[in-house]
């Protein structure tokens, strides 16, 4: 779990990379319930996420986790941005939006992400 759920830094910044690079559903699932235990030991809004899901598959179950996930962590959570997410059907993205009441700006690569997360 270690190598997929990480803090990077960048500009002095920590960054938490949830990488779900080419994982099955069950493995981004197992992953994304791990999210709060870390991201819920930080002050709040202070938490920079990198969720990337290049190749990752998601089904109906994984957005739903997705959902829970954002809603429970959006104390902590400054910034979020999601790379490889661009496939996801609009319906999920204006449901996630409105239900967490959060942000997640798409971006075609890590470094792009990362850009913005720390351009503050």
């Amino acid at each position: 779990m270690d190598e997929r759920l990480r803090f990077i830094t960048h500009r002095g910044k920590q960054i938490l990379l949830i990488d779900l690079s080419n994982c099955p559903s069950v493995q981004v699932e197992k992953i994304i319930r791990h999210v709060p235990e870390i991201v819920t030991t930080k002050a709040r809004a202070s938490v920079l996420i990198l969720a990337d899901y290049t190749g990752a598959e998601v089904d109906k179950e994984v957005f739903r986790t997705i959902e829970q996930t954002a809603v429970f962590d959006k104390p902590f959570v400054k910034r979020s941005a999601w790379v490889g997410a661009d496939r996801f059907p609009e319906v999920f993205r204006r449901n996630l939006k409105s239900f967490s009441g959060r942000e997640f700006p798409t971006f075609k690569t890590r470094e792009d992400a990362i850009e913005w997360l720390t351009s503050d």
